[in-house]
């Protein structure tokens, strides 16, 4: 096995990864969104830009994750996207939060994991790319 063979499996699974967090993340964050009272009600005190952030980064999950398993430099680039633009909107949590505003405690920890499972995605993504 080679060196270059062994550095794939990282990469290989970090795409993986994000393929299968967009996918839950856009089919919970669609149900929440479009399902219905039912749906709304479960969610509790969703907080609606969190929630649509979410929903919408979830489909560039996607396609980070397929650019990063085709090797291409662009699926590095979005990685590093997605990581300011959850970070950003987590500090936005942060600031409605100390306004006082309502908010689940489950969105506080599931942002927390989103950007914690993309920064490990991105920097898989950038490793990979920078040694090409």
């Amino acid at each position: 096995m080679t060196a270059r063979s062994s550095r794939k499996w990282p990469v290989r699974i970090a795409a993986g990864v994000a393929v299968a967090f967009g996918a839950v993340t856009v089919l919970s964050g669609g149900r929440v969104l479009f399902g219905g009272t039912a749906a709304q009600e479960a969610a509790g005190d969703a907080v609606p830009f969190v929630l649509w952030f979410n929903f919408l980064s979830g489909f560039g999950y996607v396609l980070t994750g397929i650019g990063i398993a085709m090797e291409k430099r662009w699926g590095a680039h979005l990685a590093l996207a997605l990581v300011a633009g959850i970070a950003i909107v987590f500090a936005l949590l942060g600031l409605h939060v100390a306004q006082g505003n309502a908010f689940e405690m489950r969105t506080v920890g599931a942002m927390t994991l989103r950007l914690m499972v993309w920064i490990l995605i991105a920097t898989v993504a950038v490793r990979d790319a920078c040694a090409k």
